[in-house]
């Protein structure tokens, strides 16, 4: 049941052992299994874990705070998380923050102020803190036309960043 598990995709540790109780097996017989793949390798949740931020930052674009709530769901540890996750500095968040809020700027559409609400939404739902999410979308929305700059002039990313965090 595990080999077929992980021969479509890798699995945590918690992922297998979940599946392994829906089948009713005892939870003596699921650790032995477990360590033993442990042991060997086949399961490894720190490797899981590095390559699952890597794929879904650079595929998905997903922010460090969605990367550890996925890693969360899938029974990583904190530890573990927090190690994986320091592959991803504020830089590449930045990064990829802009990249993103650019390739959705080709076709946005409507006035900047919604094109600015909807951008920073999307980024909000990727995992960006306000503050990334509002400097990317200001500094794409004034590289992108005048009237866009204009309005991009007249945001104040850090206010509307530290108005945000006093909401949460």
């Amino acid at each position: 049941m595990c080999l077929r598990q992980l021969a479509v995709r890798p699995r945590t540790r918690a992922e297998l052992a979940k599946v392994l109780a829906r089948k009713e097996i005892s939870d003596e017989v699921i650790a032995e299994v477990l360590d033993r793949y442990d042991e060997v390798g086949i399961i490894d949740d720190a490797a899981f874990a590095r390559a699952w931020v890597s794929s879904r930052h650079h595929g998905r674009g997903l922010a460090r705070r969605a990367l550890a709530n996925e890693l969360r769901q899938r029974g990583v540890d904190a530890e573990t998380a927090g190690e994986a996750l320091e592959a991803v500095d504020d830089e590449d968040e930045a990064a990829t923050a802009r990249a993103l809020v650019d390739r959705k700027l080709r076709t946005a559409t409507g006035p900047p102020d919604a094109v600015f609400r909807r951008l920073v939404a999307m980024l909000a739902r990727k995992g960006y803190p306000a503050g990334i999410a509002f400097r990317a979308v200001k500094d794409a929305l004034a590289a992108r036309d005048a009237e866009a700059a204009e309005f991009a002039d007249a945001v104040d990313a850090d206010a509307l960043a530290d108005e945000n965090t006093d909401l949460s």
